[in-house]
């Protein structure tokens, strides 16, 4: 468990190399969101997407990856948005320990 010195104010990592499993679960529970497989894939996804990148997606980016790496089931917003409701690519990213976005509110 991380203090909370060691987040924004929008709950992001300030230091990407402090992400961990467990500081995964912690943000996603101050999310509200119960971590299950199917949110683990999308969030190693994102953290791939990162390490080739070097930035987090947007929505429509991270739609792509998706059906580029998973398939066309999930590769649609609906399914992202099943998984992290209101806005997958910001709080998925932020679940995932990467920067938030650019161009997510």
């Amino acid at each position: 468990m991380l203090d909370s010195d060691a987040f924004d104010k929008e709950g992001f990592l300030l230091q990407l190399e402090n992400w961990s499993p467990a500081v995964a679960e912690q943000i996603a529970r101050a999310e509200g969101i119960d971590l299950t497989a199917e949110h683990w894939e999308i969030l190693e996804l994102l953290r791939t997407y990162y390490r080739e990148f070097d930035a987090s997606p947007a929505m429509r980016p991270l739609v792509k990856y998706c059906t580029l790496k998973l398939g066309a089931d999930k590769g649609r917003s609906i399914y992202l948005l099943s998984l992290f409701p209101g806005s997958p690519a910001k709080i998925g990213s932020k679940i995932a320990g990467l920067p938030k976005p650019e161009n997510c509110l």
